[in-house]
């Protein structure tokens, strides 16, 4: 049974950090792209970051770059999301992914397959 499990999140006032972690496990995992997606309430899913499948090169959306980093595990089955300098507008529940095809990463259409998300909460 093929599982991403997030694990990292909680309450944090806006300025501060957290460290995201997901394990893919279930299936070899070699060649997947992994990535972040984050979905806020009453708003729409959106990609937040992605990273290929051997770590050379990382992919984030505007609203989060130069505040997070991805980065991947030295076991290809691992993704983490350092997030700093954390505002309010950040707060969503995170959700894992993993996929072959990289721009379905950031479409968040027809990924194989997600975590099942953890809550993040900005306070200001």
């Amino acid at each position: 049974q093929v599982q991403l499990v997030e694990s990292g999140g909680g309450l944090v006032q806006a300025g501060g950090s957290l460290r995201l972690s997901c394990l893919a496990s279930g299936r070899d995992f070699t060649g997947y792209h992994m990535g972040w997606t984050r979905q806020a309430p009453g708003k729409e899913r959106e990609f937040v970051a992605a990273i290929n499948w051997n770590g050379d090169n990382t992919y984030y959306s505007d609203p989060v770059k130069g505040r997070f980093t991805i980065s991947r595990g030295n076991a290809e089955n691992t993704v983490f999301l350092q997030m700093d300098s954390l505002r309010p507008e950040d707060t969503a529940v995170y959700y894992c992914a993993a996929e072959r095809y990289l721009p379905k990463l950031v479409s968040g259409k027809g990924v194989a397959y997600w975590g099942k998300g953890t809550l993040i909460t900005v306070s200001s």
